[in-house]
């Protein structure tokens, strides 16, 4: 039984639900941020994010910041390219847009291939772009927020290292970390950048992102200092070595309560095989997509090898708004997110089943469920 105030269950594709344990993780008195109790805390967060991505290169490095997950494109941007380089943006959705926008702020050419929504690149069409030009970094959405489509960041990486090895392979995995596979060392990845708000399990504020020795070298052989102070490995990399090695030091005060949280999460996630995780939402994934097929709905994803495991984006009956609908849901004690693709947006909603979510022993996709078919036979809506 949760000890967390009564409130509408959170269904959106982040911030998710949290465990009790990781809440009151929250409520940790205040301590010194170079005190050795917090360093070793710190350090143990750092070693942990290892096992989560599946790295045991000692050339790997991750970083933890506070900040949102859009801080990990500056991060990017500020520190793996310079004014003038070219990167190729896979485009599955909305984030790919300012993924893209980011790169132009620092003088980056962003080259943007586009798929059909609810659909990703093709590998035919990928390949041929590497050819056309020589890219310093390609990024893929690994689950689009918008849209929820997964991508394939195996193939294309595997792809990427055939056809142009010098191009590092960037994933942005804000929704995906935590609910879907990634094997950073084995799948050739050079960054990995995602928040702690989803799959993770953790409330809000911190950027994470989980960097390769070959994206490291890459920071050093700069011809100019980064573009940014805040976002400059310059200034992070030492701070989080010296954490790692349980060595007190400073750049700029992190969040202690967060940091704290974030390692009780982790320690659940770790706790079993990540395999039984990935299964778990793979199987509420699955209710979810079969039940939304049943009622006679479609997801932006139309293929199942491009679904996410961590969401559901679904096309609404026709004349039935996301604006019009979501309040209905509420008042049923579920909160869904409305559609965010610009194109569409008012088309669809979408439901996030991850972390505590996916628990067997919690009703919170059912409850969804159940609220979902309500709602919409409360709008007129009935299967044809």
């Amino acid at each position: 039984m949760s000890s967390q105030p009564p409130h509408p269950t959170l269904l959106i594709p982040g911030p998710i639900e949290f465990d009790d344990a990781v809440l009151h993780s929250m409520s940790h008195y205040s301590e010194s941020h170079v005190g050795a109790p917090f360093v070793s805390t710190f350090g143990d967060v750092l070693s942990m994010l290892r096992k989560l991505f599946q790295t045991i290169n000692p050339a790997s490095q991750p970083f933890v910041i506070s900040g949102s997950g859009t801080l990990g494109w500056d991060l990017v941007a500020a520190n793996l390219v310079e004014r003038g380089d070219d990167v190729l943006v896979l485009h599955t959705g909305y984030f790919a847009d300012s993924f893209a926008d980011c790169f132009e702020t620092y003088g980056v050419n962003a080259t943007q291939l586009k798929a059909p929504i609810g659909s990703r690149p093709q590998h035919a069409e990928i390949e041929k772009a590497l050819k056309e030009k020589s890219y310093k970094i390609i990024t893929v959405t690994h689950v689009d927020t918008s849209t929820g489509v997964l991508s394939e960041i195996k193939e294309v990486s595997k792809l990427v290292h055939e056809v142009s090895p010098d191009t590092l392979v960037v994933i942005d995995g804000v929704c995906s970390v935590g609910s879907e596979e990634i094997c950073f060392d084995d799948w050739g990845l050079d960054v990995v950048l995602t928040a702690s708000q989803k799959g993770i399990s953790c409330p809000a504020g911190l950027s994470i992102i989980m960097t390769s020795g070959r994206a490291i070298e890459r920071f050093k052989s700069r011809r100019t200092p980064p573009a940014s102070y805040f976002a400059s490995f310059k200034n992070w990399l030492p701070i989080m070595q010296n954490y790692e090695a349980k060595k007190p030091s400073y750049f700029a005060t992190p969040s202690p309560q967060l940091i704290h949280a974030l390692h009780t999460s982790l320690e659940q996630i770790l706790s079993k095989p990540l395999s039984e995780r990935f299964a778990a939402h793979r199987k509420a994934s699955l209710r979810v997509k079969e039940k939304v097929t049943s009622m006679g709905l479609k997801q932006l994803a139309a293929e199942p090898a491009d679904q996410a495991n961590g969401m559901t984006a679904i096309y609404l009956p026709e004349g039935i708004k996301g604006p019009e609908i979501l309040p209905n849901l509420l008042s049923k004690g579920v909160i869904f997110a409305g559609g965010l693709h610009r194109e569409i947006a008012g088309k669809y909603i979408r439901i996030g089943h991850m972390g505590v979510s996916v628990d067997p022993e919690r009703s919170d996709v059912n409850k969804a469920l159940e609220a979902l078919e309500t709602c919409l036979k409360d709008a007129g809506y009935s299967k044809a």
